[in-house]
């Protein structure tokens, strides 16, 4: 095998920069907790979540996903949130937490919405640690 001159190892490594991130998984697009606990932020004035939470202006939102919309106890929902049919999964929060009122028409929440989809998913990422009795998973 002929020794490589600096030219062609200069171009092996060049090649092996361009072609070696493809390969690399890329972190950033999975669910981040703590990314999703500041987000959170945005939804504390309204909404409470863990043990002892309560209802306040919004409903507490322990155990959200798999829960039908409307159906919190002591928390008086607009009819419109009662007879939409909803129940929470991921991506149906992910549509309603862009545009609550654009999803369900009638709706009392009043929040202009999450449009980042990484952001959104953080959020469904630090909500879902919560089971229907605020308890972490």
């Amino acid at each position: 095998m002929p020794a490589k001159t600096p030219h062609a190892i200069a171009r092996i490594v060049l090649l092996t920069a361009l072609v070696a991130p493809v390969f690399v998984p890329l972190p950033a697009l999975a669910q981040d907790i703590a990314a999703g606990e500041r987000s959170w932020n945005k939804c504390r004035a309204c909404h409470q979540i863990g043990e002892g939470a309560r209802n306040l202006v919004g409903p507490q939102l322990n155990g959200l996903f798999g829960r039908h919309s409307g159906a919190v106890e002591g928390y008086s929902f607009s009819a419109a949130n009662k007879n939409s049919g909803i129940t929470w999964d991921e991506a149906v929060f992910a549509e309603y937490i862009k545009d609550p009122k654009a999803k369900i028409p009638g709706t009392k929440m009043i929040f202009a919405g999450i449009k980042n989809d990484k952001e959104i998913q953080d959020l469904t990422a630090f909500l879902k640690q919560y089971d229907k009795d605020g308890k972490k998973l």
